[in-house]
């Protein structure tokens, strides 16, 4: 019996997977304790677990907000007010911080001299200075160093940059406005198409269509050809003065607006980074190949080098991306109402469900960052390279 034991163990793939399997008997042992451990802690407090205060009201003001709301609706319906505020900031920043992010990059290798310094002491500076202190840096900016409502930078009439925000104007929707959406869909989906067709013929013929020209064209011109044959069914809501304060239009918060940009510029250093040791990573070679055929300087970037780093890039990028989401949650030191600020917050302080609401804020915050995984490693396997 010892024998056949011992024959068991040495053998590689038995033994892997006992060690498995005794590693998750010891892992459901510690879980099983842990809310053991927990349940006890509730019961000597006299609580218990529940997510009943999710529908009662909440009680207080949000400042932005991409859905109505006011402080009679739920701790849920504030909850999701915040979870689209988070949404908000990390959408833009991500857009934000990868244009700017590969702008420098390149810049980071380029033969100027001033250019590439210039770059050099950005991302020195910006990527040693803790992302807490940039997000009080340029919301003080906002707050001290803009005007008053009254004193409004002024833009063609329709816009204005203060001190509480920037006001813009904001389009309402009117009847027969469902045509613009169907048309947009159309414009959406033949642009998809258009790509797979023009990447198909790029790789049997080696001729290219502008294919982000016609894209861009065809998403612009369709939806305005809607607009116009159904007499234009938006409206807009002009910001205008009244008082001490501008009403109508659509606000963009100081806060919103520093936290954004703070977290772009900042993400923006490590992005240039990455794309930098992206192309670094591509043989000279390859590049002077490009240029003996003629390519011009920025075809062989486009055509030949980013390409090729995609594949560098994109793995450590993804990490970028999480890092700026997660970095968002920094909002409450400025007032910025996101996921954090209300359920994790406000709601957590006026119901007393510690437990529930972090346990909530903390899988949402989850469920957030593996779908940024998975849509990124979805992204990287569709530009792997492909031996031929």
């Amino acid at each position: 019996m010892s024998f056949n034991l011992l024959k068991i163990w040495r053998n590689e793939k038995s033994r892997e997977i006992i060690v498995q399997v005794i590693v998750l008997i010891i892992f459901g042992w510690f879980i099983s304790w842990l809310a053991g451990n927990v349940s006890g802690n509730f019961e000597r407090l006299g609580k218990d677990l529940s997510f009943e205060f999710l529908f009662i009201p909440a009680g207080y003001d949000i400042n932005q907000y991409l859905i109505s709301y006011n402080n009679r609706d739920s701790h849920l319906r504030a909850a999701i007010v915040g979870l689209l505020n988070t949404g908000l900031v990390a959408i833009c920043g991500i857009v934000i911080a990868t244009i700017f992010g590969l702008f420098l990059g390149v810049l980071r290798l380029s033969k100027n001299w001033l250019a590439n310094k210039i770059a050099y002491w950005y991302v020195e500076f910006t990527r040693n200075v803790p992302i807490l202190l940039h997000i009080l840096l340029w919301h003080g900016i906002i707050i001290n160093t803009l005007p008053h409502p009254k004193q409004a930078i002024d833009i063609f009439d329709v816009s204005y940059l203060t001190n509480r925000g920037f006001y813009i104007p904001k389009p309402i929707a009117e009847s027969g406005i469902e045509l613009f959406y169907l048309f947009t869909v159309i414009a959406i989906i033949f642009a998809v198409l258009f790509s797979k067709y023009s990447k198909k013929r790029q790789e049997k013929t080696g001729k290219q269509f502008p294919v982000f020209w016609i894209n861009l064209m065809v998403i612009i011109v369709f939806p305005c050809i809607a607009l116009a044959f159904n007499n234009f069914p938006i409206s807009f809501s002009i910001p205008e003065l009244k008082g001490f304060n501008f009403r109508g239009g659509l606000h963009l918060s100081p806060e919103l607006i520093a936290l954004t940009f703070a977290l772009a510029i900042y993400t923006a250093a490590f992005i240039a980074e990455i794309v930098r040791a992206g192309i670094l990573a591509i043989h000279k070679g390859q590049r002077e190949a490009a240029e003996s055929i003629g390519l011009k300087p920025d075809r062989v970037m486009n055509l030949v080098i980013l390409p090729q780093a995609r594949r560098v890039i994109i793995p450590p990028l993804t990490s970028q991306y999480l890092n700026l989401t997660k970095n968002s949650s920094l909002a409450i030191a400025i007032g910025y109402m996101d996921l954090v600020a209300t359920l994790g917050g406000i709601s957590l302080n006026q119901t007393g469900r510690e437990m529930e609401t972090m346990v909530l804020v903390l899988l949402i915050y989850l469920c957030i960052s593996l779908s940024i995984s998975s849509l990124m490693n979805w992204y990287n396997y569709r530009v792997k390279l492909v031996d031929r």
